[in-house]
């Protein structure tokens, strides 16, 4: 099971929901899997550095099948976050699988890891296996407050089948 799957939308559209979809799906199968949101993975990546026990807290994300990091894209990231995020893509390359959401199209992720080097290494790791997902639907909390602060006539988007506006 080593392949890399991304999900790359807009905010409100569902990518945290199908990211855990796919880990329910595979815990269901008897695979192990982890789910972090990015910053939470990145904090626990710098104090493991900084405690100079990164390596055994990469080997122990290594016991994950799969590791889904939920919104890479939302937090502008320090040069030493960037650093351990480079170091977890790069320790898990062709070993293990991971699905990774964000809100940037790969051609903004020198957002993430500042260095257009990195950027470029980081993405080619990530991308030589991958399954990309891209959702162009419009904003389902956007559609959700729309219909609370007043449906337009017609709009039946959020209704179930049978049930009338």
């Amino acid at each position: 099971m080593k392949t890399e799957q991304y999900v790359v939308v807009l905010p409100g559209v569902g990518k945290s929901h199908a990211a855990c979809a796919i880990g329910n799906a595979l815990i269901e199968l008897g695979h192990s899997v982890l789910f972090r949101p990015a910053y939470q993975l990145v904090q626990e990546l710098l104090a493991a550095k900084r405690d100079l026990v990164l390596p055994q807290k990469l080997r122990r994300l290594d016991s994950f099948e799969l590791l889904i990091m939920d919104d890479i894209g939302y937090v502008k990231q320090s040069p030493e976050e960037a650093e351990v995020l480079f170091t977890l893509i790069a320790e898990r390359y062709e070993r293990r699988s991971m699905l990774i959401t964000s809100n940037l199209v790969f051609s903004d992720w020198e957002k993430i890891f500042k260095d257009p080097m990195a950027t470029a290494a980081a993405i080619d790791r990530l991308v030589h296996h991958a399954t990309i997902l891209e959702f162009n639907v419009p904003s389902y909390r956007t559609r959700k407050r729309r219909r609370t602060d007043g449906a337009h006539a017609g709009d039946t988007a959020d209704t179930n089948p049978g049930e009338t506006s």
